[in-house]
């Protein structure tokens, strides 16, 4: 076996795994969605089994770039990393009061910059 059939086969390989990866995130993004009735997503499912590649491609054309579903789930997902990451809308606060006791910042700024950071607690 040479050096070009190794790299032959891992390239082959590459492909088998990001194709295996591609159906199971749309059998995991079919089944997910709460807008696709339970005939609607068997249908999805069942294009994918028979056309395979070409019924992931027409998916991934005509599925929605951003459902009500994903912004709520996107929005749960930031909350979580604010909170891991000890974001605290007091703190923000007190710092946005310091800098506009120094004058950094006008006391309308202080207001705007504070309904941003309790609208993000």
């Amino acid at each position: 076996m040479s050096f070009g059939d190794v790299l032959w086969s891992m390239l082959i390989l590459f492909f088998w795994v990001m194709a295996i990866w591609m159906f199971i995130a749309i059998f995991a993004d079919i089944i997910r969605r709460n807008n696709l009735s339970g005939w609607g997503k068997a249908a999805w499912i069942i294009l994918l089994f028979i056309v395979p590649f070409f019924g992931a491609l027409i998916y991934i054309i005509v599925r929605p770039k951003m459902t009500e579903q994903d912004e709520e789930i996107l929005a749960q997902v930031q909350a979580s990393q604010r909170r891991q990451a000890g974001y605290s809308a007091a703190d923000e606060i007190a710092k946005l009061s310091a800098l506009r006791d120094k004058g950094d910042i006008t006391p309308a700024q202080f207001e705007e910059f504070k309904k941003q950071a309790l609208a993000t607690a």
